[in-house]
C-alpha cells in the first residue's frame, strides 16, 4: 500500500459482518490502529487514500463481492454553492455553532440516541449506551473537534470532526429528526466548506457514499 510515511504500520482484516447499508451483503474492514505519536501522521496518510476513523482504529472496506462504497472528498476550492445549497443555508442562518473538546454530553447521547431510533433503527450502532457514544466521541488520539449547533438555545445537530493536514473529515454527525425540513445533514456539510476554507485547508472528507442507501443521500452533491 503506498503512503508517505517513514514507516509501514500493521493492517488487519475483520471477519464477516452483514452490511448496515445493503440488505443480503457481507462486509469485511482493511484496519490498523492509530496509537503514539504517529497517530496524526497515520490518520493523515490513510484518510486521503480513502480510509475512515473510528475511535482509535482507521479502516476501509474489504469486501469481496461488491465495491459500492465510495470515499467522498470535496475539494472545496472548486465547490460552488448551488440555488438549494443557499437555499439550506438561509433556513438555518439563526443556528449558532459552539467549537467544542471531543467530550460527550447528555445533550448529545440524547439526541444521538433519537437520530438512530428514527434512521438507523436496527443497525450496528442502535444499541449504543451512553458508555460506548462517550468512547465515540472521546477517543481519539488524533486533531478532533465536536461542534454543536443550537437553536434557540437548544441542541439540535452535532459533528464530530478530524483536522488534518490538508483540510476537514466529519467523522460523525447527528441532528434531531423532527426538523427534516431544515436539511440539517446537508447544511453541517455546507458549513463545514466553509470551516475547511477559514482554516485555509483544500479538502472536506465525508466518509464512505453508498449511492443505493437512502440513509446517505444528503452526502451527494
Amino acid at each position: 500500500m503506498k503512503h508517505s510515511l517513514t514507516f509501514s504500520p500493521q493492517f488487519y482484516i475483520t471477519g464477516n459482518q452483514p452490511c448496515p447499508y445493503k440488505e443480503g451483503f457481507i462486509e469485511k474492514k482493511l484496519f490498523t490502529t492509530l496509537d503514539g505519536s504517529k497517530a496524526q501522521s497515520l490518520n493523515d496518510s490513510l484518510s486521503q487514500q480513502g480510509f475512515r476513523r473510528s475511535q482509535n482504529i482507521i479502516y476501509r472496506p474489504n469486501c469481496q463481492k461488491c465495491d459500492s462504497c465510495r470515499s467522498v472528498r470535496i475539494p472545496v476550492e472548486k465547490y460552488q454553492f448551488s440555488r438549494s445549497d443557499r437555499r439550506i443555508l438561509r433556513k438555518n442562518n439563526e443556528l449558532v455553532r459552539y467549537e467544542c473538546a471531543p467530550w460527550a454530553t447528555e445533550d448529545q447521547f440524547e439526541l444521538f440516541s433519537k437520530y438512530l431510533r428514527n434512521r438507523h433503527y436496527g443497525g450496528g450502532m442502535s444499541e449504543m449506551d451512553n458508555y460506548e457514544f462517550s468512547s465515540m466521541i472521546e477517543e481519539s488520539n488524533v486533531s478532533t473537534t465536536v461542534y454543536e449547533y443550537y437553536h434557540a438555545n437548544k441542541l439540535i445537530a452535532v459533528s464530530l470532526t478530524d483536522t488534518m493536514s490538508d483540510g476537514l473529515s466529519m467523522v460523525y454527525s447527528f441532528y434531531d429528526v423532527s426538523m427534516s425540513k431544515s436539511s440539517l445533514g446537508k447544511f453541517m456539510i455546507l458549513d463545514h466548506i466553509e470551516l475547511v476554507r477559514e482554516a485555509g485547508l483544500q479538502n472536506l472528507y465525508l466518509g464512505y457514499l453508498v449511492k443505493e442507501s437512502r440513509k446517505m443521500k444528503y452526502k451527494r452533491h
